[in-house]
């Protein structure tokens, strides 16, 4: 056998694997996401898929209600929602990551000064009128 007989079976098998692989990879995403969607009760904080974080007031079977400030509810469809979140979590990781590093807190702060003193120039047109 020539390699030329060979390439166009070698080339099938190049470009079906990874394409398997990812169709996999894509399967297992969305039933992961379609897991976390029908796990949704009321009482769970989330995080929707534009960013929004609210409490889970009440769901029914293809939309939740979550509650995004004291008093003001929204209406989501349930696959809007990408993630629970525990705000303890989060918060114990903003402290721990104060707690390890106060001199990089530091040095920002001290950046943020700086630039904020920044001096700023005359806009083109007036230089060119004098």
């Amino acid at each position: 056998m020539d390699l030329q007989s060979l390439i166009l079976p070698l080339l099938i098998v190049l470009l079906a694997v990874p394409l398997f692989l990812q169709a996999r990879k894509q399967k297992r995403s969305m039933a992961e996401q379609q897991k976390l969607q029908n796990s949704i009760a009321p009482g769970d904080k989330v995080m929707t898929t534009s960013g929004v974080f609210g409490t889970v007031v009440s769901t029914s079977d293809d939309s939740i209600d979550l509650e995004i400030a004291p008093g003001t509810t929204t209406t989501w469809v349930r696959a809007a929602v990408r993630e629970k979140v525990n705000t303890d979590t989060a918060a114990e990781a903003v402290e721990a990551k104060k707690d390890e590093a106060p001199a990089e807190a530091d040095s920002a702060e001290a950046a943020v000064i700086t630039e904020s003193k920044a001096e700023v120039a005359e806009p083109i047109e007036q230089q060119k009128i004098n």
